[in-house]
């Protein structure tokens, strides 16, 4: 008897979520919807955005990016500005789900609204009118052809195809494809990139003495790149052999 109740106490002690300290500082963006506040891994609540290994096609249905595009924008958007979230929950993946403004702005608010990232009405119906005006704006993914986030995740191919531009034939093996897979996504982009052991990026070329060692696996934070320019865009130094 004594145990239960010492168990329930210890149970009323904790503080609840909602009034939980909120998480305030500066973030280091690592996704559309993900961001890390000090040692806390922050999952922005409402919204769904595209991982940054994730395909788009653009107004000419050509293969970018886009869910590197979701994160650069966010960090530049956000680039000095403190952030103060307000937790909401814990996911299963330990990452704290909150609302967060940066400079006083609601970002997920933000975020949908520039068209990186869909209103995420499994969980919340507060950003449905920013996403309608996206879709309008042709604003960010709008602008082209892509799949909704939740269903790239599960490679859901019976999916619709969401945008403006009408997808051409095979679109879906096309948008349901990685940026980090085995195959490149495109003939235009075949440029490895991968994670040394000292955590630098690198770029090879098709001519580099290491391309064909090179195992294009999400698992290992391995990048197809279009370009030497994007390569270098994303942070990445050519290889030194």
């Amino acid at each position: 008897m004594l145990r239960k109740v010492l168990i329930a106490l210890a149970f009323i002690a904790l503080p609840s979520l909602a009034d939980a300290a909120d998480i305030t500082g500066m973030a280091k963006v690592r996704a559309g919807d993900t961001v890390v506040i000090g040692n806390t891994r922050v999952r922005l609540g409402g919204i769904d955005a595209p991982a940054v290994d994730q395909l788009c096609l653009n107004t000419k249905t050509e293969r970018w990016t886009c869910g590197v595009a979701a994160r650069d924008e966010l960090a530049k958007y956000a680039d000095g500005k403190n952030w103060v979230c307000h937790t909401r929950a814990i996911d299963r993946r330990g990452r704290t789900v909150a609302r967060c403004e940066v400079g006083g702005e609601d970002i997920q608010k933000w975020l949908v609204r520039s068209g990186w990232a869909l209103a995420y009405t499994r969980m919340s119906h507060d950003y449905e009118a920013d996403e309608a005006a996206a879709r309008e704006a042709k604003a960010g993914m709008w602008q082209g052809a892509f799949i909704a986030p939740w269903d790239w995740r599960v490679r859901n191919k019976k999916t619709a195809i969401l945008g403006a531009t009408k997808p051409p034939d095979g679109a879906h093996a096309v948008l349901l494809a990685s940026a980090s897979g085995p195959v490149a996504p495109s003939p235009d982009c075949t440029i490895k990139g991968n994670v040394n052991s000292a955590g630098e990026c690198i770029y090879h070329q098709p001519t580099s003495r290491w391309y064909t060692q090179i195992k294009m696996k999400i698992s290992k934070g391995t990048r197809w790149f279009c370009s030497v320019e994007e390569a270098e865009a994303a942070g990445c130094r050519e290889t030194k052999r």
